[in-house]
């Protein structure tokens, strides 16, 4: 694996609650009639547990605020957890959307913990449900990440190409589309995609690291030089910014983002 494959994250879908910090989450939302007293607020049995059909009915479950258990486990690094909670949350989810919504994060969860078979699968049940909604590329660029770890590159690059195809204005699915064909060495169909994501807004220490890296293998060594001391530059003020934010006891970033990933938290594959 490549320095520039080993610090990706991977891709949130988007909906209610996405982009915001955490600064509190409840294990016992009033659907599930938990009793606090009896539950270890992070025993990684509790979802499972509560939620037991034997136990409790689906009308009787939220899954929207389940989901949200799910993320608030995210946010704590609590994959294990994340996975159980959002595979629930699909289980009981009435409404598509958001059942799909949780089979996305499902497999992000799954991926943060290297089980790429889980998250492969996790993926394509999202897919399956529908390919074309406001998750699919998400979905998509996801699935080709957890592919190319997988061992499956020639098709990782066909669910990334897939994931702009489906959304021409995804700059995550654009810098995605941009790595895999760097790695494969087209480095010319690389430089258009990556120079797509940036248009879309995608500016950030790691986009710009991978834009000179591309440049350099085109053998445009000043402008990759260029561009490579520009990543350095923002990498410098975000690590600053963050030694900031610990020493003022915020443990955030300016934009909400959890300081431990700030170097590359919008790496999408997402």
């Amino acid at each position: 694996m490549t320095d520039r494959e080993g610090d990706r994250d991977h891709r949130f879908s988007e909906g209610e609650g996405f982009d915001d910090a955490y600064d509190e989450f409840d294990l016992d939302p009033p659907e599930l009639a938990v009793d606090p007293s009896k539950v270890d607020p992070v025993d990684s049995r509790v979802v499972t547990d509560t939620l037991d059909d034997q136990q409790i009915a689906s009308d009787d479950v939220d899954a929207a605020e389940l989901l949200d258990v799910g993320l608030n486990y995210m946010g704590i690094n609590r994959y294990e957890q994340a996975t159980d909670a959002f595979g629930r949350a699909a289980q009981f989810a009435e409404d598509d959307l958001l059942a799909q919504e949780s089979w996305v994060n499902k497999g992000v969860a799954h991926a943060e913990l290297e089980e790429w078979d889980e998250a492969i699968g996790a993926h394509r049940e999202a897919l399956s449900i529908d390919d074309r909604s406001e998750h699919a590329a998400t979905a998509e660029t996801n699935l080709a990440y957890a592919l190319w770890e997988f061992g499956e590159t020639a098709t990782a690059l066909e669910h990334a190409e897939r994931a702009v195809e489906i959304d021409e204005r995804f700059a995550e699915g654009w810098f995605n589309r941009a790595f895999f064909l760097s790695e494969r060495g087209l480095s010319e169909e690389a430089l258009n995609c990556v120079d797509n994501a940036i248009r879309l807004g995608m500016r950030n220490a790691r986009v710009l690291e991978e834009k000179a890296q591309i440049l350099e293998d085109l053998g445009e060594y000043d402008e990759a030089e260029e561009i490579a001391e520009e990543a350095n530059e923002m990498r410098e003020r975000v690590e600053q910014q963050m030694m900031e934010d610990r020493m003022e006891g915020r443990g955030q970033m300016p934009d909400g983002s959890d300081p431990s990933r700030a170097d590359d938290r919008e790496r999408r594959f997402e």
